[in-house]
């Protein structure tokens, strides 16, 4: 039998990191892109080994392990470990047939009383064909305690065949559209064979969350956007949620068309993360659907941390254009269920967003318009990764919207942190993304306090 080729192509990430614990993930792929056997694998299971130590070295090992990677799974890997030290750096590695993986770099969760500052990334909307996957490359030299996703982490668009202006940077094998789990699985790895994705992913561990695109555009609940019936959509996004499992650290497997994306992940006295999905469960006018709506608002009235961090796709301020209908596609479509999460947002509420590819900072307010109206909160709307703005006139924006503080176009990443007297936000941004190598300047930052933006870079 001939002997496995690497089969680390793909990266190693880890995620939903915990004060004792948190998940490895890789995937044996040894032809990442193998038209017929996912990942060119045979049709077994294929034992990996794990390690994680102390040092970078290896000379430290706390635990290691075996598990099997199934080809019902594409063979990817989920190990949950326990038992770890709160708040402390570690650094994992796998193993398979002969061969070793590069090495992450992994980070818990600090202990429930902790006060230490937390310092994180976020970032949304890298689509591969619109440029290099720079600012990634910069993130991971950051090494921040976490990184957020806040989707769009793959295009499921095909190869445009008459493409257009635009820009059309890096091309795609496939001319269709992901509609198929092969479809899918192949997307994912055309995308995760990229370098800097590799390195963000190896730099610290993820929490991410899907938007639209990881499925199909504008998608909302059973419904796929385009007027067609239900029921062949459904089949489509349990495709579409299995493989985005089988390339995400994630604690929870996909069952049919369902995936729970909704979760809470408490960052001592510092902070709370609480992650919503903005898709799965639409309906009508309600953003969130009941369950979900009711477990958000719960854990804002309980929450004791200093800052409750809203990590979620879709823009949550209110966003008016000229001689424009507000987007029915952000929380503007859905002001009840905003009004009944903002009625329930104790002192400390930061929204974090994505979705929209331009940056932008926003006081979040009881009157949108009356710069004097009770202060709830900040919104900080992350950049995109590559994907090409809608939007690049900045007057547009700030003349009829008083409580957006900033605007911008570049493509870049967000870099927080969270402490016990403040949270500050760092708008990051790359010169280019049509060929590799950009530069990086900060080009915004900002201060929450007493619920109001403060910028601090002027």
């Amino acid at each position: 039998m001939a002997k496995l080729q690497y089969p680390f192509t793909l990266g190693v990430a880890s995620g939903e990191p915990l004060s004792d614990g948190l998940i490895l993930w890789t995937r044996l792929a040894p032809e990442p892109l193998n038209p017929t056997r996912p990942g060119g694998m045979p049709d077994k299971a294929t034992t990996v080994r794990w390690e994680i130590a102390e040092d970078e070295a290896f000379r430290k090992v706390v635990q290691s392990g075996t598990t099997p990677a199934q080809p019902d799974w594409a063979h990817s890997v989920h190990v949950r470990v326990a038992g770890l030290k709160p708040g402390a750096d570690y650094f994992y590695r796998f193993s398979a047939e002969g061969h070793v993986s590069r090495v992450g770099r992994t980070r818990t969760a600090p202990a429930a009383g902790s006060t230490a500052p937390v310092r994180f990334c976020f970032v949304s909307c890298q689509r591969y064909e619109h440029g290099h996957f720079t600012a990634l490359r910069h993130l991971a030299a950051e090494r921040p305690d976490l990184v957020l996703h806040l989707g769009d982490y793959i295009y499921e668009y095909g190869k445009p065949k008459n493409p257009g202006p635009g820009r059309w940077v890096r091309p795609l094998e496939s001319t269709a559209e992901c509609t198929t789990l092969a479809g899918y699985r192949n997307r994912y790895a055309r995308y995760k064979m990229d370098p800097d994705l590799q390195a963000a992913h190896a730099a610290a561990p993820w929490l991410a969350i899907p938007d639209d695109h990881e499925v199909r555009d504008n998608w909302a609940g059973a419904l796929p956007g385009d007027g067609s019936a239900s029921a062949a959509f459904l089949k489509r996004r349990a495709a579409a949620f299995k493989a985005y499992y089988e390339h995400q650290p994630l604690r929870v497997r996909p069952s049919g068309a369902s995936l729970q994306n909704h979760r809470w992940r408490p960052y001592g006295r510092v902070a709370d993360f609480l992650l919503a999905d903005a898709r799965q469960y639409r309906q009508g006018r309600d953003m969130l659907g009941p369950e979900q709506e009711k477990w958000l608002v719960d854990r804002l009235r309980g929450s004791t941390a200093r800052w409750k961090v809203l990590a979620q796709a879709v823009f949550f301020s209110q966003r008016r254009f000229p001689l424009e209908p507000v987007s029915a596609d952000a929380w503007d479509g859905f002001p009840d269920s905003r009004a009944r999460v903002l009625a329930a947002a104790p002192d400390g509420l930061v929204v974090l967003s994505g979705d929209v590819h331009s940056a932008y900072a926003c006081d979040v307010r009881a009157d949108w318009a009356d710069p004097a109206s009770r202060a709830l909160g900040a919104e900080f709307v992350g950049p995109s990764v590559t994907s090409m703005p809608g939007i690049t006139d900045a007057s547009k924006i700030l003349d009829i919207n008083p409580h957006i503080a900033f605007f911008d176009s570049r493509h870049g990443y967000v870099s927080c942190t969270a402490g016990m007297t403040e949270f500050r936000a760092d708008y990051r941004a790359v010169a280019f993304v049509d060929k590799p190598g950009a530069p990086l300047t900060t080009i915004a930052g900002f201060e929450v306090r007493e619920n109001r933006l403060h910028r601090t870079d002027l």
